[in-house]
């Protein structure tokens, strides 16, 4: 094929993907979602840190390039590399078993990475990913997100973290890592911040936690439920991030906040060959998959996020 023919046939599977019709669960959920007037109450995570083994296994599992969560680990894979470029050093919060930061870190190579998790079971998870991929661009650390002790002022040229702040028990934590991130990074640095927003109806919570219940282990899927319910509202999160909200713009997906993300302008030069490969991965999901990615492309460009790598 000419490289011509491949522009073009690159250029019709994007606008296929992005143009997929919501399917009818997600149009439900919209409808429920705008009618509320109420949202429930917020339940924190039963654990700070996952540390049982079973509960461990269950999630790498499901959150392997492979899993269920992969269209999630493509669409943030974009946006941070996005506002990150080569001979930058980039810290990873709460990285848990680098299930995003080995993909971001495989895509970047002229990146270093650091990632930070408070779990030892998570980061010897992460140590074996990173080992078994050949990534020579990673290394861990212990500790917690709310206090970046280790870490000096103006550190890092970004700073990312995805699906992971929900995990913090409290208002002031959450508000106290966005103070930490800012301490920690470099004027003019990357910002890229993503985690789940509470929804209103328990309902729409249970229809994203289940929907892929028969393909992912029982306890990621109750895991996912919990992660949910824990969630932190889209309110909460733009008053938490006022540190990092002169550099970077908190968006959510249009009309139902199920995702949240803050994102710093793009940083990253014009990179066909990264393009490519993100097309390359987006062609290797299964159909089901690049539905989901399909209807968080949308959403979330809709609500006024949105990545070239993916187009």
């Amino acid at each position: 094929m000419t490289k011509l023919g491949h522009e073009k046939v690159s250029t019709r599977r994007a606008t296929t993907l992005e143009n997929t019709m919501p399917n009818l669960s997600m149009l439900k959920i919209i409808a429920r979602e705008t009618l509320a007037r109420e949202r429930m109450e917020r339940t924190p995570e039963p654990s700070l840190v996952m540390d049982d083994e079973d509960q461990v296994r269950a999630y790498v599992a499901a959150g392997r390039e492979t899993g269920v969560m992969a269209p999630t680990y493509v669409f943030h894979g974009a946006n941070i590399s996005d506002v990150i470029r080569p001979g930058d050093c980039v810290l990873d919060l709460a990285c848990g078993p680098a299930n995003q930061l080995a993909l971001v870190a495989r895509l970047n190579p002229d990146v270093s990475f650091v990632g930070i998790d408070l779990s030892s079971a998570m980061l010897v998870q992460a140590e074996a990913l990173i080992k078994a991929q050949g990534l020579s661009n990673v290394s861990f650390q212990a500790g917690d997100i709310t206090c970046l002790s280790a870490f000096s002022d103006c550190s890092f040229d970004a700073v990312v973290s995805t699906l992971s702040l929900h995990h913090l028990p409290t208002i002031e934590m959450l508000q106290q890592t966005f103070v930490e991130a800012s301490r920690v990074l470099r004027p003019n640095g990357g910002i890229y911040i993503t985690d789940f927003s509470r929804l209103k109806v328990r309902s729409s919570i249970e229809y994203f936690a289940y929907q892929y219940r028969n393909k992912q282990p029982l306890l990621f899927t109750q895991d996912y439920l919990n992660s949910l319910l824990a969630a932190f509202t889209l309110e909460e999160l733009k008053a938490a991030a006022l540190p990092l909200m002169g550099q970077a713009t908190l968006s959510s997906t249009w009309l139902v906040p199920f995702m949240a993300s803050l994102k710093s302008s793009i940083r990253q030069p014009a990179n066909p060959k990264l393009h490519a490969r993100f097309q390359e991965l987006i062609q290797a999901l299964p159909t089901c998959h690049q539905t989901d990615l399909a209807d968080i492309i949308r959403f979330f460009r809709m609500g006024g996020l949105k990545s070239g790598l993916l187009v």
